[in-house]
């Protein structure tokens, strides 16, 4: 009987391995297919993790002619350009937790309210570049 019990408790842990996998792989395919969508009308996308409090969500980021965009399955949110006060990248996040392998968070700043992405190391060489760093006391540095 211990061994019947063993195999099952072992079966049970791989089954949720799998499952957890196989959500997690559908969830990169979901973003994907978002991300191409979003390519035809936006300056630039990216696979990104927003970041709130102290979890990440896995987004698809990206910037259009008026507003920047992050989505993923669960989450559908925009902000427009002309709200947004302060666009900063750093090597921390606001909590102070550092950002690990090299990636930077963009953070954004809007009516009081941060918000903050985890960036690749290329993909936020193309962010700078096109939405480049301000502060609100900054006013003829904006981009919008």
């Amino acid at each position: 009987m211990p061994f019947l019990t063993t195999i099952t408790v072992v079966g049970l842990v791989v089954l949720a391995g799998l499952v957890w996998l196989f959500l997690r792989t559908r969830q990169q395919d979901l973003i994907a297919g978002i991300m191409a969508k979003r390519k035809g009308s936006s300056k630039l996308v990216a696979r990104a993790e927003y970041v709130e409090g102290m979890q990440k969500f896995p987004v698809a980021l990206s910037l259009g002619e008026t507003a920047i965009y992050y989505q993923s399955p669960d989450l559908d949110a925009s902000c427009d350009l002309k709200d947004i006060e302060e666009v900063e990248y750093d090597d921390e996040l606001a909590t102070g937790r550092s950002v690990t392998h090299g990636c930077r968070a963009l953070r954004l700043r809007s009516h009081g309210h941060t918000f903050e992405f985890i960036l690749q190391p290329a993909d936020c060489q193309q962010w700078m570049a096109a939405l480049p760093r301000h502060r609100a006391d900054e006013p003829a540095a904006r981009t919008a």
